[in-house]
């Protein structure tokens, strides 16, 4: 099984959860966040216009997928046709346990 994190720049969250939907993925975790990366934020125009102010962090929005290890391209592109500004991360996931019904797995997603 593989986690998928990314982090958008811009509110693609809505675009990419139903491209997830479409191809049978239902579990998406989405949080917003604020953070900062290579580009400045935009300029916020202060005391009626005269002193400018450039944010040190921006919003941004933290989206989290578990797959399996089969569909990892193909979410990806999904991810990146649909999403606009962000970065990608991929990485193992060792043991996953429905607390529920116990059961473990690939089943648990």
């Amino acid at each position: 099984m593989l986690k998928i994190e990314v982090i958008l720049g811009e509110n693609d969250v809505m675009a990419i959860s139903e491209g997830l939907k479409e191809v049978g993925i239902g579990g998406l975790t989405v949080s917003k966040v604020r953070g900062r990366g290579k580009r400045p934020g935009p300029e916020i125009h202060a005391s009626k216009g005269s002193e400018i102010f450039v944010p040190q962090f921006n919003d941004k929005y933290h989206l989290e997928v578990i797959i399996p290890d089969t569909r990892e391209d193909e979410i990806i592109g999904i991810i990146k046709d649909n999403g606009r500004v962000g970065k990608i991360f991929v990485s193992q996931i060792l043991r996953a346990i429905d607390i529920s019904t116990d059961a473990e797995g690939e089943s648990t997603i």
